[in-house]
């Protein structure tokens, strides 16, 4: 079959072109950037903001998945509101035209209102509607709704809402990678007490599929994983790698209560890890509930323990078993 993944050479576009072409399927590999050459695999370059780069990207997919997101912390960032809303919609108005049998949209969990959650998300949690909240959390929303707009004129589409991502393979050094190596290394003494819903890049890869094969149209599907204490996840990742574990972690209470003098500083440095946006899903840390996934999709994500021990496999050069969660 032939299908077409926009994004193609991010973070989850290159574990789900892997998975993709494991089965078999001829992907037109979309980005602006091409990635590794690989068997199965045509790269082109395509503007999801253009649509007649879109028609002519997406001509001949039966399946289309959008994976293009612009992420940011910023309260207010004009490109990205454009990619992840506009940008929904040309893809869908695109994949519509050319005749695609289904779209699968890439979400976040980050379109639902994690500070008004109750402590739970599932898939009629509130949204995120608030104009206080950062961009990316309201564009993913309203990226949804745009996608929406063209499934009411016939495309068949169904939307995906992943949690944080992580593990291997991962050339991009993402944000929770690149804090679970640096303790990896034993270069966090300190943490931040909290968690979040972790879930493993391999497993939404092959959640992603199994939207698109039994996913029901117009219907939202979590992809999360596993409520994930991140001190215990840094001294996991310290302790499989043999380097010395963070000794203590500083409690959500006190950052929360510093925080109105922590950010505008880490401001004034550049820095933007030290901000509501980027604190917000470890203070507020609501369980996230992926029952429908799981009944409906037959999506099961495997232990954080194995994700953890593979990434540290993989950033130390060792071979690992790149195979993706297998759906009942």
């Amino acid at each position: 079959m032939k299908v077409a993944v926009t994004g193609a050479a991010g973070f989850l576009g290159t574990n789900l072109l892997r998975l993709l072409t494991d089965r078999g399927h001829e992907v037109t590999a979309i980005d602006r950037i091409q990635g590794a050459s690989q068997s199965g695999v045509t790269w082109v370059s395509g503007d999801v903001l253009d649509p007649a780069s879109m028609r002519q990207t997406l001509d001949g997919a039966e399946v289309v998945y959008h994976l293009v997101a612009l992420i940011t912390l910023a309260h207010k960032n004009d490109l990205a509101w454009r990619i992840n809303t506009e940008g929904v919609r040309v893809v869908a108005d695109a994949a519509l035209a050319v005749g695609a049998r289904r779209m699968v949209h890439t979400s976040s969990i980050h379109a639902f209102n994690q500070y008004s959650c109750g402590g739970r998300i599932n898939e009629r949690s509130p949204r995120s509607i608030d104009p206080d909240l950062p961009v990316y959390d309201r564009s993913k929303w309203q990226g949804e709704i745009e996608l929406r707009k063209i499934i009411d004129k016939g495309l068949d589409a169904v939307v995906c809402n992943p949690t944080g991502v992580y593990g291997p393979v991962d050339h991009s050094d993402s944000r929770i990678n690149k804090t679970l190596w640096d303790a990896a290394r034993g270069r966090v003494p300190v943490m931040i007490k909290g968690g979040f819903d972790l879930v493993d890049v391999r497993d939404v890869a092959a959640g992603l599929i199994a939207a698109g094969e039994r996913g029901r149209t117009g219907e939202n599907y979590l992809l999360g994983g596993h409520f994930t204490d991140m001190f215990q996840a840094t001294r996991t990742a310290a302790e499989v790698n043999g380097k010395m574990k963070p000794a203590f972690a500083i409690p959500t209470k006190v950052i929360s209560a510093c925080m109105p003098v922590m950010e505008p500083v880490a401001k004034a440095f550049g820095s933007d890890r030290i901000s509501k946006a980027a604190m917000g899903a470890l203070l507020s840390a609501p369980i996230v509930e992926h029952a429908k996934a799981t009944e409906e999709l037959g999506y099961r994500p495997r232990p954080a323990e194995q994700t953890i021990r593979d990434l540290v496999d993989f950033y130390n050069g060792k071979p690992i078993d790149v195979d993706t969660q297998k759906i009942a």
